[in-house]
């Protein structure tokens, strides 16, 4: 499973879902988009999005911290 997690250092939800993915033994690439503006277009790109935190779970895009839509990827 591939999962990567856009986030920025301020942010309180993506401390939240990256403490969320760590409970669940879930590894996962974090990206910075507030220091990697390439990275910040490519989630814009993939998720329509400014906001973080946004997840790439194999391909399915997750705009926020939206709990059920994690767990039902992972569990695919």
């Amino acid at each position: 499973m591939n999962v990567t997690v856009y986030t920025t250092p301020t942010c309180p939800w993506c401390h939240k879902v990256k403490e969320y993915l760590e409970y669940k033994e879930v590894r996962f690439t974090e990206v910075n988009v507030a220091d990697d503006r390439e990275a910040a277009m490519e989630m814009i790109r993939k998720s329509g999005q400014t906001g973080v935190p946004v997840l790439d779970i194999d391909g399915n895009i997750v705009v926020g911290f939206d709990k059920e839509k994690i767990d039902a990827l992972l569990e695919r």
